[in-house]
C-alpha cells in the first residue's frame, strides 16, 4: 500500500516533531545538569572562601595572642635597669636622631623603660650623647652593662 503525499508529509511532520522533542528534552537537561555543576561549584567555592577566612582568622588571632604576650614578657635587664634608676643614673640622649643613644636603648631592649631618661638639652653642658651621670660624675658615650653595673652597685 502505498502513502499519499499527505500521509508522508504528515509522517515527515511528526518524525521532525519527535526529533525536535528529543532535542529540546536534551538540551533541557543538559541545562539541568549544568546547573547542577554550577550549584555544586558555587556550594564548593562557598566553603572555600569559609576556610581560607577561618584560617586567616586563626593566624591573626594566633599573631595578636603572640604579641600580647611579648608585650606582658618581663624584660631580661628589668632588675638591672630598675636598680640603675633606684640608684640615682640618669641617661641623657638624642633618640630622635644619635645612633648612639638608640644603640644603648637597645642594649635595654624592652627593660628600657625602666631607664631615667631625658632628652640631652634638659641639661645644659652636654656634648655627646648618650651621656649617664652617676653619682654627680659624667660618663659620656654608651656604656657597658659592666660598667654600669660598677658604677652604681647594681647586679646583672
Amino acid at each position: 500500500m502505498e502513502l499519499t503525499k499527505r500521509e508522508k508529509r504528515k509522517l515527515r511532520l511528526e518524525k521532525l516533531r519527535e526529533e525536535s522533542k528529543e532535542a529540546q528534552e536534551e538540551h533541557e537537561q543538559k541545562l539541568e545538569h549544568q546547573q547542577q555543576a554550577q550549584e555544586q561549584h558555587s556550594k564548593g567555592s562557598k566553603s572555600k572562601y569559609y576556610i581560607i577566612v577561618s584560617i586567616i582568622g586563626i593566624i591573626i588571632l594566633a599573631v595578636s595572642a603572640y604579641s600580647v604576650y611579648s608585650l606582658k614578657k618581663p624584660g631580661p635587664y628589668d632588675n638591672f635597669a630598675k636598680c640603675i634608676s633606684e640608684k640615682g643614673a640618669v641617661m641623657y640622649g638624642a633618640m630622635d636622631w644619635c645612633k648612639y643613644t638608640q644603640g644603648q636603648k637597645g642594649m635595654f631592649g624592652k627593660s628600657f623603660k625602666f631607664i631615667n631618661y631625658h632628652e640631652f638639652d634638659e641639661l645644659p653642658g652636654i656634648k655627646k650623647t648618650p651621656t649617664w651621670v652617676i653619682n654627680g660624675a659624667w660618663h659620656e658615650n654608651v656604656q657597658s652593662f659592666e660598667k654600669l653595673a660598677a658604677l652604681t652597685g647594681c647586679k646583672l
